[in-house]
């Protein structure tokens, strides 16, 4: 599947190794941007995408900067919808101890693309028994 994208700085998303499921995106920054203990920011990555119908981009936090540094999505999971034709910009976090710096062309975030259904949300009285049942959270064990 191709996967449009317009791009800024001339730089598109990339698997970083063949197993990948998520290909990294940066920063595309005129100048860095510092992130304080606690703060939040939109991070622009110079990215616009025409996506398929019947797929999202999910935005995802890059493991190495969210144990090293701390640094994490503000909303977990980010959806890109296929009808989005803006700039994708990250909401980043910094959950971590210490400022961290953003400078242009850092990789910020990673996005895989995924199929998804529209279902029709249908009200009901009851619904089927399971042998789980409403079971949840910790109903199997530690």
């Amino acid at each position: 599947m191709k996967l449009k994208i317009k791009s800024l700085s001339g730089v598109l998303p990339a698997y970083e190794t063949p197993g990948s499921a998520g290909m990294d995106i940066r920063a595309y920054l005129k100048e860095p941007i510092t992130l304080q203990p606690m703060e939040r920011a939109l991070i622009p990555t110079g990215l616009f995408m025409e996506i398929p119908t019947g797929y999202e981009v999910q935005v995802r936090a890059r493991s190495g900067l969210a144990v090293k540094h701390g640094i994490g999505l503000t909303n977990g999971i980010g959806t890109i919808d296929s009808d989005y034709r803006g700039e994708v910009k990250i909401a980043l976090i910094n959950w971590g101890q210490e400022p961290f710096t953003i400078n242009d062309g850092d990789r910020i975030a990673q996005i895989v693309v995924a199929r998804y259904e529209q279902v029709e949300p249908v009200q009901v009285e009851e619904l089927s028994e399971t042998e789980r049942g409403a079971g949840g959270f910790g109903h199997t064990g530690s």
